[in-house]
């Protein structure tokens, strides 16, 4: 997906107005902005860097890009776009520096080492009625456990088991399920296409469901 392709989004008129209050020089308009997607951007950075620190850094350059680059705002893609695409290509950086760069395709082929997640023994084989379906479903969590997803060590397994994902399947995750993006969104700033966003964030789900089931399933945790 090329970078043109954020044009279809385009700015909003409160985009508009933010822009303009920022090439001002606003401070409190900014300040807003800040408030509204540090700590998205942080955890997204987080998906490029192994190190907190480094991943603040990488926020900050981000920061200072949006300071430096706003006069040359367009406005073909939303604001927000446009500041996680600055996000994406600083870390992209820092990440190579880090050798924590996992090839895409490498993603999509399975030659990055990870299986997809879920073991394929548990779907049904192609030929069978419903192929592709669970052959043995995941186990009900029941009243107790949806609780228990509600305290810190369920939380702290989540973020954990993110952490552990290959480099593109946390991006994916983060976005989707932590921000709550759209799927075009998520698209248009990391560039994939919606099949590819699909397929990553299929394996990234299915691997957080595997890590909660097993913690459920533990002695004592029912």
């Amino acid at each position: 997906m090329s970078i043109g392709s954020e044009a279809t989004a385009g700015s909003s008129a409160a985009d508009r107005e933010l822009v303009a209050a920022l090439r001002r020089g606003d401070e409190a308009a900014f300040g807003r902005l800040i408030d509204k997607y540090h700590a998205s951007l942080v955890r997204l950075a987080r998906a490029y860097v192994a190190d907190r620190a480094v991943g603040e850094e990488v926020v900050q350059e981000t920061w200072l890009g949006v300071i430096r680059g706003i006069d040359r705002f367009e406005g073909r893609s939303s604001l927000k776009t446009w500041i996680y695409r600055i996000l994406t290509n600083t870390a992209k950086k820092h990440g190579v520096r880090e050798r924590r760069t996992v090839p895409f395709s490498a993603l999509l082929s399975g030659d990055d080492g990870e299986d997809a997640g879920v073991d394929a023994d548990r779907f049904l084989p192609d030929g069978n009625l419903w192929a592709g379906h669970w052959a043995s479903p995941p186990s009900s969590w029941g009243s107790g456990p949806e609780e228990r997803l509600l305290a810190g060590e369920a939380r702290g397994l989540i973020e954990a088991t993110i952490a552990t994902l290959a480099e593109t399947q946390q991006q994916v995750i983060t976005l989707r399920d932590v921000d709550g993006w759209s799927s075009e969104d998520v698209c248009n700033v990391l560039e994939l296409t919606e099949v590819n966003q699909r397929v990553l964030l299929h394996r990234a789900r299915a691997k957080v469901r595997q890590a909660l089931e097993n913690y459920f399933d533990e002695p004592g945790a029912g």
